[in-house]
């Protein structure tokens, strides 16, 4: 599993970590956990960059 790093770029949308949701806008950094369910909603386009550690691997992904 890895820890995954958000950073907003352009436009809004909301951050969902573990059933608790924030609106996330340009500038905001989001610390998501190794092991937590999480989604990203985009509010218009939105761009964010995503670095995991370790790298992320597709095994990682699962889908309830």
């Amino acid at each position: 599993m890895s820890e995954e790093f958000y950073f907003i770029l352009e436009g809004t949308g909301v951050m969902e970590i573990n059933g608790e949701s924030r609106v996330v806008q340009p500038g905001d950094a989001i610390l998501i956990p190794a092991g937590h369910s999480h989604t990203i909603t985009a509010r218009e386009r939105l761009r964010f960059l995503c670095c995991c550690a370790p790298p992320y691997a597709h095994e990682d992904t699962y889908f309830e």
